[in-house]
């Protein structure tokens, strides 16, 4: 989108036209030209109009009809009218349908910028609504980064600058810190927040599928594509694109997101079309990136490209004096889903959780207050109990099951293909699982052992 406002100038009259235009263009104002309904509403479709100004008679449309037909493409149009001294009441008429306001002819250039100016600002105080609105029934401005120490504060200042620029931002953080959080905050708080926020995890889809989900594929592109299907660049149009886990997404697949990360433009699978969009992108992970980076496991003119700003968030054992005020919110949520007449948490209480070291972060901490609310038998909790990290390992992992054999003189790789199998089919064919519990990543499971059983 421009910085400035566009307007779309509709008159027959060339001379009323080019007057009006150079009085609209002085003021800092895109403008448009059109002299017939017909170039009007193409107009609409092609560029970014904000307000429109249409003469209410035309050669080929009635001024009313023209300004219903703009509503159809453009709800959040403002429309002023041009009429003559004979058309009060019809223009009256338009404003009952939605027309901001009219100006007489012959057109007088300040009575002109004040009616555009007042529709603007009409204009951006119903945006600025809508958008507080969503923010208080989605939860996901910056009230939901909840904490006021000085780490967190100057994330949400970070988010302040950023927010309302293009830029691209890199979000690090570990697991659990609210990565996801941050990115809804950017998109609400930006002048994207009325297109989509897409989001999508470079680490839960097999790098075969992955590039399907980004850029789409035309039907036929591959066997199981039965139908055309846009990817999630063409669904982010407009809006933003968050990429998860960006540092597991392949060197091929990097080289790929790159060009359309420097002009826009990319093709969906077994397609011919060039595809233009418009996507602020956000990328977020956990990982090392200097390190992926040494390791060549990871583009450095990419990492340059998406890494135009940085959000860094704290560990919660960072930043251990927002820890009262985290429990307690997670604590009243809890209880209310729970119907359990809970308030408080003991002092000792709380003294467990400040001296907690936190490994799961945030997330870890809400999944705690959740537990004791579940176990508590009064209106408070006394005490908390936590799980070591090798007990949470124990709980995702699968019952054991038989011994694998293997003969003396197998390949690793033959040994290594055994094994997953093995661990596949004690997961009751769950890959993810069994790649958690081999600790290799998703991808190298699929990329790998692909034809391991369903």
């Amino acid at each position: 989108m421009p910085i400035e406002p566009t307007i779309l100038l509709v008159d027959d009259d060339e001379r009323l036209r080019r007057a009006a235009g150079k009085v609209l263009a002085a003021a800092g104002y895109r403008v448009v030209n059109a002299s017939s309904g017909r170039e009007a509403l193409a107009a609409l479709r092609e560029h970014p109009v904000a307000l429109a100004i249409f003469d209410l008679r035309l050669p080929d449309v009635d001024g009313i009809a023209l300004l219903q037909q703009a509503r159809q493409l453009r709800p959040d149009i403002e429309v002023v009218m041009i009429t003559g001294h004979g058309s009060v009441e019809k223009a009256v008429e338009a404003m009952r349908l939605g027309a901001y306001d009219f100006v007489e002819k012959p057109v007088d250039s300040t009575a002109l910028l004040k009616v555009v100016g007042k529709a603007l600002e009409r204009q951006k105080l119903s945006r600025d609504n809508k958008r507080l609105r969503r923010e208080l029934d989605q939860g996901r401005g910056l009230e939901a980064l909840m904490g006021d120490s000085p780490s967190m504060q100057a994330v949400k200042v970070l988010i302040r600058q950023a927010a309302p620029t293009d830029v691209n931002v890199l979000i690090q953080g570990e697991s659990g810190t609210g990565k996801e959080l941050v990115a809804d905050a950017l998109h609400s708080l930006s002048g994207r927040s009325d297109g989509p926020l897409v989001k999508i995890s470079c680490a839960a889809i097999p790098e075969t599928l992955l590039e399907s989900e980004l850029f789409g594929h035309e039907r036929g592109a591959f066997t199981d594509a039965a139908a055309a299907k846009p990817g999630k660049f063409e669904l982010a149009d407009g809006g933003t694109l968050l990429l998860d886990e960006i540092a597991e997404m392949s060197p091929s697949l990097q080289a790929k997101l790159l060009r359309v990360l420097q002009d826009g433009r990319f093709q969906r699978l077994g397609g011919t079309k060039e595809l233009q969009v418009d996507v602020r992108l956000l990328a977020a992970t956990h990982a090392d990136i200097p390190q992926a980076l040494a390791e060549g496991k990871f583009r450095s003119d990419l990492y340059y490209r998406i890494n135009t700003l940085q959000i860094s968030l704290p560990a919660l054992r960072d930043r251990r004096e927002d820890i009262p005020l985290l429990a307690g919110h997670f604590l009243s949520r809890s209880a209310a889903a729970m119907s359990k007449p809970i308030r408080t948490i003991g002092p000792r209480a709380l003294d467990q959780l400040l001296a907690h070291s936190w490994p799961g972060n945030v997330r870890e901490l809400e999944h705690v207050i959740q537990r004791a609310v579940v176990l508590a038998p009064g209106d408070a909790i006394t005490s908390f109990t936590f799980a070591p990290a090798t007990a949470i390992a124990a709980e995702r992992a699968p019952p054991i099951g038989p011994h694998l054999s293997l003969p003396i003189g197998s390949t690793m790789d033959e040994a290594t293909k055994r094994l997953v199998q093995a661990t596949v089919e004690q997961c009751g064919g769950n890959k993810l699982k069994a790649a958690q519990i081999l600790g290799i990543p998703p991808r190298t499971m699929y990329r790998h052992f692909a034809d391991l059983k369903p």
